[in-house]
């Protein structure tokens, strides 16, 4: 199964969590907002995961406080079929 999580910055504050938990896959910017690792501009808020990485993500989703993460399947080109189970949309 191939996933991606998406960062939704309206409605991220920038407290980290995601990114000490997806580290290898997250990096913040200069003000504090997470990331996709070495990718730009909007590549840079869907960000592909490894399946080994899923559960990291779930576990990211579940806890940001303010709702901005969303773990999909599929990839981007192809358009999202919708939330993983236990992801929020």
């Amino acid at each position: 199964m191939s996933a991606y999580l998406h960062i939704d910055w309206t409605r991220c504050d920038g407290r980290g969590l995601c990114t000490e938990l997806l580290a290898g896959v997250l990096d913040r910017d200069d003000w504090g907002y997470p990331v996709a690792r070495g990718r730009a501009g909007r590549d840079r808020t869907d960000v592909p995961l490894a399946d080994a990485e899923v559960g990291a993500a779930r576990d990211a989703v579940a806890l940001c406080p303010v709702l901005a993460l969303t773990l999909l399947q599929g990839t981007r080109r192809e358009g999202p079929s919708g939330p993983l189970q236990g992801g929020r949309r």
